[in-house]
């Protein structure tokens, strides 16, 4: 559903599982600060809000959003993280610039989910307007981080149903 039709922020509080013996990684770009320091604000809220421990959240900073899929990929080569969420932003500009950064990051994602066992969650919003990013992150239409919290507390959730 289009995210004009939909609060990023609105979901059943009930319908998540408790995340309190789960451990999450945060992949975050630099770029666009203002507006991937307000997703990572509501991401973390959000894993707490459902019992995640402050200890179990590892947040690393990344330069920009193309660079989302290495930092994902480290997390999980190099941590016990049972999930990563990767938040960053890209706006259009005069350039075909935002097309490749869009692509990459997308693709690379893609990749990890395909080829490994630890879920990545997409959190990267990519905009025509710095107006449509700050809806999205905090704004009018909610904080994609929260959905992206949720997102990795279910894929969770799942992985675990399925090893058992």
């Amino acid at each position: 559903m289009a995210t004009a039709y939909h609060n990023l922020s609105d979901y059943d509080f009930n319908s998540v599982p408790d995340a309190s013996a789960m451990k999450f990684g945060i992949v975050v770009s630099e770029w666009n600060h203002n507006i991937t320091g307000a997703l990572l604000e509501g991401a973390v809220n959000t894993l707490q809000k459902h019992g995640a421990k402050p200890e179990n959240i590892l947040v690393k900073t990344v330069p920009g959003s193309f660079e989302l899929t290495f930092g994902s990929a480290q997390l999980i080569k190099h941590t016990d993280v049972d999930a990563v969420i990767a938040l960053g932003c890209v706006v259009r500009g005069d350039t075909p610039h935002f097309d490749y950064v869009c692509m990459g990051a997308t693709q690379g994602i893609t990749s990890l989910n395909e080829k490994g066992d630890t879920p990545v969650i997409y959190g990267l919003i990519t905009t025509n307007s710095m107006q449509q990013a700050e809806d999205r992150a905090g704004g009018k239409l909610g904080n994609k981080g929260d959905e992206c919290a949720v997102t990795a507390i279910k894929m969770i959730d799942f992985a675990w149903s399925i090893k058992k």
